[in-house]
């Protein structure tokens, strides 16, 4: 188990990280920060260069989780870990990883007023250097933001007039009574390519339906892992069912066929996308969403979908929608027809 403390400079994560650690027989502090020096060391100054923090390194978000997994076969737990995210994707990719590997999540928000904040950060400051507190001062504008999702995401606790006894004290009463466990779905990484369908449904617009995963970063089409002797398209209809509580009577037509290429740590497939027609209003008044795999859905039209999806995605989605235009289905490779990719010297491998 994992017990993470988020919240903003002054919240009081680290010293009731290890007050808690008191509370909770075989815990261990499990400190990301730890990680960033030695990616900082190994990775090009150039790919340094464009990030302005740790956290915005893939590597540093897969490792969290490999780290975390490793740190687990060491020690029972729970891993106690005071860390700040603010970027959702972020929160989506940890713990979805974690998730995978069967390691549950206790989410949790250290709160304080922004009087107490600023006066931690002083005394902080006198102990750290001036640097310190500008560093604090400059992560207080993303954590505002981020408020919104992480009080409805986590669980929180109100530092204000708390000592770090008392707030571990508060957090050990909830670790023990479930509060702040993340629902989400556990859906073993694979070991091998797979084959996944999806279905695009589509409003009287013919703006496109896609869902929000509380399992990995970005939006994407309903739909899943084909199961082993299911065909493509009854997978389809099953994962709409599943995602969204809708019955996909009539025949599903084939828009594309994707083959994904490996991007480590995926290891790619071939992907299905079908045309699941229109919903009407009524039809879409009755989705109903799995509060564990998805935490929401909307139409999009095609531009709005390129801020939404993944880059391989949205090309998917865009051959997809040509495909629907002129009735006739496509091979994609990387996203891109066959004689396109031949073309550009199998362009979607630098992608």
């Amino acid at each position: 188990m994992l017990v993470w403390l988020n919240g903003a400079c002054g919240a009081g994560k680290t010293t009731a990280a290890y007050a808690l650690q008191e509370l909770l027989p075989g815990s261990v502090l499990f400190d990301p920060e730890l990680l960033g020096p030695g990616l900082r060391a190994m990775l090009p100054k150039e790919r340094l260069g464009e990030v302005a923090d740790v956290q915005e390194l893939a590597a540093w978000r897969r490792l969290v989780a490999d780290t975390a997994a490793a740190l687990l076969t060491e020690v029972p737990g729970p891993l106690i870990t005071p860390m700040p995210l603010f970027r959702r994707e972020y929160r989506d990719e940890i713990f979805g990883s974690l998730a995978a590997r069967r390691i549950p999540v206790s989410h949790f928000l250290l709160r304080a007023e922004d009087s107490v904040l600023r006066a931690r950060m002083d005394e902080r400051a006198a102990v750290e250097g001036e640097a310190s507190r500008l560093r604090c001062l400059r992560q207080l504008p993303r954590y505002r933001a981020a408020l919104r999702w992480l009080s409805a995401d986590a669980h929180t606790v109100d530092t204000t007039m708390l000592t770090p006894r008392q707030t571990a004290e508060s957090l050990a009463c909830a670790v023990g009574t479930g509060a702040g466990r993340v629902e989400i779905v556990q859906t073993p990484e694979p070991t091998a390519e797979t084959v996944a369908s999806g279905v695009l449904l589509f409003d009287e617009l013919d703006r496109v339906l896609l869902v929000d995963p509380t399992y990995k970063p970005g939006w994407e089409f309903p739909g899943g892992v084909v199961e082993h002797g299911e065909p493509p398209a009854s997978a389809g209809r099953r994962e709409v069912e599943e995602e969204l509580g809708l019955h996909l009577a009539g025949p599903l037509r084939l828009l594309v066929v994707d083959w994904e290429p490996p991007r480590p740590p995926s290891l790619g497939g071939l992907r299905f996308l079908f045309d699941g027609g229109r919903l009407g209003p009524r039809q879409a008044s009755r989705v109903l969403l799995p509060r564990a795999e998805l935490r929401g859905w909307r139409f999009v039209t095609e531009q709005e979908a390129r801020s939404l999806l993944p880059a391989h995605r949205f090309r998917r989605l865009r051959r997809a929608l040509q495909a629907r235009r002129t009735g006739s289905p496509l091979y994609l490779e990387g996203g891109e027809p066959e004689d396109a990719t031949m073309r550009g010297g199998r362009a979607y491998e630098e992608r």
